[in-house]
């Protein structure tokens, strides 16, 4: 029996039309790796960095005073296309699912201007109390209706 998925069962790039919402991103100097692409490493910075900036400043979430902080419990990412410094990318974001104390939220990076994804995935927060680091029992009102427009 073989371990190989089929081949229509991999991973296929997706079309700017899946996503709600679009961050801005420059590649620097340093994100290139030995081979002279974007290390993989960096595409996870910048789900982040996309999803926050974008939280940060529908004022949804405030990182130094607020009392709901996101943690990240999982993350995923699928290669399609190399990207290099000086290229500029662009984040198309979504949201794929709301719990009460989640959200699993879908990133895909494009070569700006690109028809479909270099790479795309997921990660999870999970929104806790700041001081206790339990999760919440509900999302705070203003976070869950910036969330309900990346749906």
């Amino acid at each position: 029996m073989s371990s190989t998925p089929p081949a229509d069962s991999r991973p296929q790039p997706w079309s700017r039309s899946a996503y709600r919402v679009w961050r801005p991103i420059g590649t620097r100097w340093m994100d290139n790796d030995l081979y002279g692409h974007v290390n993989n490493v960096v595409y996870y910075s910048w789900f982040d960095t996309a999803v926050n900036g974008y939280l940060i400043e529908a004022g949804a979430l405030d990182i130094h005073a607020g009392e709901v902080i996101g943690l990240v419990v999982e993350t995923q990412c699928h290669y399609f296309a190399s990207l290099a410094f000086p290229q500029p990318v662009e984040a198309g974001l979504r949201v794929a699912h709301i719990g009460r104390s989640s959200v699993r939220y879908e990133v895909g990076i494009f070569a700006a201007g690109a028809a479909q994804t270099a790479a795309r995935g997921h990660f999870v927060h999970v929104y806790v109390d700041r001081a206790s680091r339990r999760p919440v029992a509900a999302l705070p009102a203003t976070l869950l209706r910036t969330l309900e427009g990346l749906q």
